[in-house]
């Protein structure tokens, strides 16, 4: 169990650490509204993995596969969700950008939001429903017990975004701290926008 628990962390955290949505929205909440703002967009996102991975433990997630109806409900959700992420940072790209974004720090409405979009991002993703359902089966040795097995590499992997989260969410807090600009944010803000919108067309044309 050791063996497949230390193969399937590799694996995973190599995965967890490619572009997508998710790593978007938290470099771009911890520019914007500060570290504790992208800390609490990640938490949001950690929740939504955590769900699917307890889907996965009691067989849920098997109907995204097995229906195609419910994929393509899901994904198409997503994929709105997603382009009106991207249609409202481009829309406050057009604003003038706060100077001091620490004041945002101590609003516990911003960051509430934050949490509610970043699980929001990642409940909405089939992808990830689907990452937990085909990779994990991978890794469970033979006669393990499924339902256990699955919890434990869901908490290995919910471990991983917490620290990888953390450091990305310091580093770009830390950026932003340096580069004080409002055209920075501004620009940063185009450019999740038109991001937000290609992870969106790229959901919307998968049909796997």
């Amino acid at each position: 169990m050791i063996t497949a628990a230390l193969a399937f962390a590799g694996v995973a955290m190599l995965i967890n650490m490619a572009p997508g949505p998710d790593t978007l929205l938290v470099v771009r909440t911890s520019v914007t509204q500060s570290r504790q703002g992208g800390l609490a967009a990640a938490l949001g996102i950690i929740t939504g993995c955590m769900g699917w991975g307890i889907a996965t433990a009691v067989g849920l997630t098997a109907l995204l596969t097995a229906s195609h109806l419910a994929y393509d409900m899901l994904r198409i959700c997503g994929a709105a969700y997603l382009a009106h992420l991207g249609a409202t940072a481009l829309w406050r790209s057009r604003k003038p950008a706060d100077p001091e974004p620490a004041e945002q720090t101590t609003d516990p409405a911003s960051r509430l939001a934050a949490f509610r979009v970043g699980m929001g991002t990642n409940l909405l993703n089939p992808k990830a429903g689907v990452f937990y359902m085909s990779l994990i089966p991978q890794f469970v040795p033979q006669g393990a017990q499924m339902f256990s097995t699955t919890l434990l590499f869901t908490a290995i992997d919910v471990i991983e975004l917490a620290a990888w989260y953390w450091l990305l969410s310091g580093a770009a807090s830390a950026l932003s701290e340096r580069i004080q600009r409002p055209a920075f944010r501004r620009r940063l803000e185009q450019i999740t926008g038109v991001a937000f919108f290609g992870f969106a067309a790229t959901l919307l044309t998968d049909h796997s």
